[in-house]
């Protein structure tokens, strides 16, 4: 007989986080004000979506207020009946980052570094789901980033030290978030703060209606961004939206 584990549970609150820049942050409390950076992408917009479901207010950001709407009134259309549900808005994307305390950075990888820097991040929580992928005619595949030494996840925290950077939600369909119905996938999160992590494993319960797991340092989004490009590969042999489970918990 297989033993399993119980699952995650959540951490107790701390009283700060430390950023890597030596500053502290208050920790959020949910439910959360996110900033979606890149909100009107079928990634960003599929989060937005399922975190306000769930309570959290949403700020759908985008170039341009107008397009950031323009997601934000489908998106409460989609919404429209559901009890609890949080509000949603648009902004440009400095403006979304503002108001909000964590943020979301659902944004391609081409031109991340420009777009990351001119952000207002400090002192907030930022979750990256960036993935840093290539494309030719025989598929998917990971871009090596400094020299196999960094990820898009490690290359945001670098350029927003007052801020703390957390991996989160590298390999989830896009079109299994604007779906109906919990998905029966788990959501692996990663980071140097613990603190920073339980903000980001709290907002994955809006996902998949578990709580995301700790899968360990920052550093490791170098092994998940890529592998997002293993499942585009079954995704097209097989016809499916292919996902990640973790066996062993109690769930």
């Amino acid at each position: 007989m297989t033993e399993s584990t119980p699952a995650p549970a959540a951490a107790p609150a701390p009283s700060v986080i430390a950023t890597p820049a030596g500053t502290e942050i208050a920790p959020p409390s949910a439910p959360f004000t996110v900033a979606v950076i890149g909100g009107t992408g079928p990634q960003g917009k599929g989060l937005g979506y399922r975190f306000a479901r769930v309570g959290h207010t949403v700020v759908f950001g985008s170039r341009s207020a107008e397009k950031g709407q323009a997601v934000a009134d489908e998106v409460a259309a989609r919404l429209a009946g559901v009890e609890g549900a949080g509000a949603v808005s648009g902004a440009a994307n400095a403006e979304a980052a503002a108001q909000a305390d964590v943020v979301l950075l659902a944004v391609p990888w081409d031109g991340h570094d420009e777009l990351v820097a001119s952000l207002p991040l400090a002192g907030k929580v930022v979750v990256s789901c960036v993935n840093p992928l290539g494309f030719d005619k025989r598929g998917a595949y990971g871009l090596v980033v400094d020299a196999g030494e960094g990820s898009a996840a490690e290359r945001a925290q670098a350029l927003a030290p007052e801020a703390v950077v957390v991996g989160a939600f590298h390999n989830v369909s896009a079109v299994s978030l604007w779906e109906d119905g919990l998905l029966d996938e788990d959501v692996l999160v990663v980071g140097d703060s613990v603190a920073a992590k339980q903000v980001a494993i709290e907002l994955v319960e809006g996902v998949n209606g578990r709580r995301g797991i700790d899968a360990g340092k920052l550093r490791l989004a170098r092994q998940l961004e890529p592998w997002t490009a293993v499942l585009i590969s079954i995704n097209r042999k097989y016809k499916i939206h292919s996902s990640i489970r973790i066996t062993g918990f109690d769930h």
